[in-house]
């Protein structure tokens, strides 16, 4: 499972109104060990596209990425994993208008 270590979250903006919906970028910083194969001495990110509207809410794009390079990993999530980003997006996605980042996060 993974540990979130802190997290950011913004609602991104429509300029146009094309979009349905509100969508939310997270940045996931995890703690992940060094047994993991996604582990990397850079740390790495999740960061998430997390798209909310009257009827539904869901992940809409996500991606690994390396903290110091910046470069996107190829790994994907399992589906618990996928299921608890989720349950966390939508706990978390009104934050940005609170205090946009909380540390030391169990999950």
């Amino acid at each position: 499972m993974l540990k979130i270590e802190s997290y950011t979250v913004e609602k991104l903006e429509d300029p146009f109104g094309i979009l349905s919906g509100d969508r939310y970028e997270f940045f996931l910083e995890l703690d992940v060990p060094e047994e993991d194969e996604l582990y990397s001495e850079n740390g790495v990110m999740l960061r998430v596209i997390f798209l909310k509207d009257e009827e539904k809410e869901q992940i809409s794009k996500y991606e690994f990425i390396e903290n110091d390079t910046k470069n996107v990993l190829d790994f994907e999530l399992e589906e618990d994993e996928e299921t608890a980003i989720l349950a966390f997006c939508r706990e978390h996605y009104d934050a940005d208008e609170e205090d946009p980042t909380i540390e030391n996060l169990n999950n």
